[in-house]
């Protein structure tokens, strides 16, 4: 193809993102998950956050809640704005009434799930964990991680509590922003009646808020942090989702096996602790493997431009494209997608794991392979699928069953010792085991889960709008 044609081809693209985004946004916002467990990433429709940190104490009360304020304001009823005043008022049973009204409106609205069975709660004993999301920054990703959350609450209060005592869940919208997120870290870890924390939702907000987290020794379960810098960073920091390691690991095999191919381009964010671990750790595995990165392309340059960068791989010798983009950075490695127009065979992490890359990758992103925690196909013996569609109207996303299994462990914990040293001593010892969402829950010394992770592929077919859709792929 020449430089002419190639420009020409990504002018196209980018008018066809353009085109295609907006044509999703309706489709995107009005469910609470996609078939086949998509998350729909990098569709944001809150207010941005201002970005100023460090923030006040007010400031970062205001983005604490267990009910008696509104954290989502987005497809807000009277009746869930009603249920936090009275909640706030202490008048729990009218809270009760207006928020069980709110959610036969809304039924995937997890905030007021969470917050329907704090007022069932009350005032009574309780043992109360916290969740930290993005709200301000991705709502999507945010509300499928309070479903989790919101889903093992549920049904643990249902049951009578833990030991007879209910769970109480306060959410923290931090806007996956490492200095926001740490200064929330010391507002909870303050907090003597929170026993423990779910969270945080990117790898460096994660990191910022884990030293804190270790420094208080309270226990802190990530359900969507793969980066290997938290692989041991302290003994009260653990994960559901398995590190960029596994997935590093199972692409490289892939590559190698299945693909029989040799070498590979690797295209990254250096400005993402997630995208830059997943890179080195694919290289280390390809190396080990008996095979060869002959390039390396950083999305994070001003200058990048994926016809140029793809010409460039393919005079190098590249057989496999390996996309380790997060989410900030899926628009230019669908543009890699689109002029790569199926000459090289694809791989991805999981943040390709996105509406936007069936949307916008289409027919270009067919047998794409990626590796992604959890996928709702994958685990046909597992009830979650079944109780989780039940509940929220829609199936949901791998960081919805992620953040399921961080609550279930924090309610184990909790079953053994409702104390944070009890907790942490509990997740630590080498007999634990619960069931969640994915399976087994068991952790490494490091803390990290012992799990391995799906491989998916992009295929046509109708669980989702686009025409294309995520399926597992077996027999590996």
């Amino acid at each position: 193809m020449s430089q002419k044609n190639e420009t020409a081809v990504l002018i196209l693209s980018l008018l066809i993102t353009i085109a295609l985004a907006g044509a999703g946004i309706w489709w995107l916002t009005s469910r609470g998950g996609i078939p086949g467990g998509l998350s729909p990433e990098n569709q944001t429709f809150s207010k941005p956050s201002t970005g100023n940190s460090p923030q006040s104490e007010q400031q970062i009360q205001q983005r604490l809640s267990a009910g008696k304020k509104l954290l989502i304001s987005e497809k807000s009823t009277t009746t869930k704005e009603s249920a936090v005043q009275a909640i706030a008022s202490g008048n729990y049973n009218a809270a009760i009434t207006d928020l069980q009204a709110s959610l036969k409106t809304n039924r995937n609205d997890p905030e007021a799930l969470i917050y329907l069975n704090n007022a069932r709660t009350g005032d009574r004993k309780s043992y109360t964990i916290a969740a930290a999301v993005p709200i301000g920054t991705d709502i999507n990703a945010a509300q499928e991680i309070l479903r989790g959350v919101a889903q093992a609450q549920n049904e643990i209060n249902q049951k009578g509590g833990i030991n007879g005592t209910p769970l109480k869940v306060l959410i923290a919208n931090d806007d996956n922003n490492p200095e926001i997120a740490s200064q929330i870290a010391s507002a909870i870890a303050n907090n003597s009646e929170i026993l423990g924390v779910i969270g945080h939702f990117g790898s460096d907000t994660t990191l910022a808020a884990s030293k804190v987290y270790q420094q208080n020794q309270l226990v802190a379960i990530s359900p969507t942090s793969t980066s290997v810098q938290l692989s041991g960073v302290g003994s009260n920091i653990f994960r559901t989702v398995p590190s960029d390691r596994f997935a590093a690991n199972a692409l490289s095999r892939y590559m190698l096996t299945k693909l029989s191919k040799q070498k590979a381009a690797v295209f990254f964010n250096s400005a993402s602790s997630y995208s830059k671990s997943l890179k080195d750790e694919f290289t280390t595995a390809v190396y080990g493997d008996g095979g060869q990165i002959v390039s390396e392309f950083d999305f994070a340059k001003g200058n990048f431009n994926a016809a140029e960068s793809l010409k460039s791989a393919i005079a190098q010798g590249a057989e496999v494209i390996m996309l380790a983009s997060n989410s900030a950075t899926i628009d230019q490695a669908l543009q890699v997608v689109q002029v790569n127009a199926k000459r090289l065979p694809l791989l991805a992490g999981d943040g390709a794991y996105s509406a936007k890359t069936l949307q916008i990758g289409g027919a270009g992103a067919t047998d794409m392979v990626l590796a992604v925690p959890w996928h709702i196909l994958a685990d046909p013996q597992s009830n979650f699928p079944q109780t989780s569609k039940q509940l929220w109207d829609a199936e949901v996303s791998w960081r919805t069953a992620l953040a399921y299994d961080a609550a279930i462990a924090l309610i184990v914990g909790l079953g053994r010792n409702p104390t944070r040293a009890g907790i942490q001593q509990a997740l630590s010892a080498s007999d634990f085991s619960a069931t969640g969402a994915s399976g087994p829950i068991r952790f490494l010394p490091s803390g990290d889960r012992n799990r391995a992770v799906q491989l998916v592929t992009v295929k046509p077919g109708n669980r989702t709008s686009y025409g294309y859709e995520f399926v597992p792929i077996s027999g590996l």
